[in-house]
């Protein structure tokens, strides 16, 4: 009975450590340090759309979290030095288990937008695919940028 409520205290912990990796990257999303600063603001119109994928974070917390659920699943296997045995090979695969659904969770679909601006310039810039918001090819946007992070929007 202890070890089972060790195991899902474990899994909830992992999934609440997983859920804090993920971050957005829409064209909306602004961190603290972001805002109330000054933006360069570019115009431009779209020359082309790109689907990309962007991949997932790779931190240490996914796979910590999966050796502690998977270590704690092993030692409940068999008893004395089998269960020692069995934990750490738990350990082990939760850990690469752990890494591999942290990135698979925080993957997400994203778009590259180029644009050629009013400079005359070309740039390509990718973020997040927002719900609500669809971009097409000849539309005019603006382009904010601050600190070097850029923002395409309608």
């Amino acid at each position: 009975m202890r070890k089972s409520v060790l195991l899902v205290a474990s899994f909830t912990t992992m999934s609440l450590l997983l859920g804090g990796c993920t971050s957005n990257l829409t064209g909306d999303s602004y961190s603290r340090d972001e805002a109330r600063r000054v933006q360069q603001v570019r115009m431009g119109t779209i020359e082309s759309l790109r689907p990309v994928k962007i991949e997932g974070t790779k931190t240490p917390i996914g796979g910590g979290a999966g050796a502690i659920v998977g270590g704690v699943a092993g030692s409940a296997v068999g008893g004395g030095r089998g269960s020692i045995v069995a934990a750490v090979i738990g350990a082990v695969a939760g850990g690469l288990a752990g890494s591999a659904a942290e990135e698979g969770l925080t993957r997400t679909q994203g778009v590259e937008i180029t644009v050629r601006e009013d400079d005359g310039s070309m740039r390509a810039y990718v973020q997040q695919v927002q719900q609500n918001e669809i971009f097409r090819v000849g539309e005019r946007v603006r382009i904010m940028t601050v600190d070097g992070t850029s923002r395409v929007s309608h």
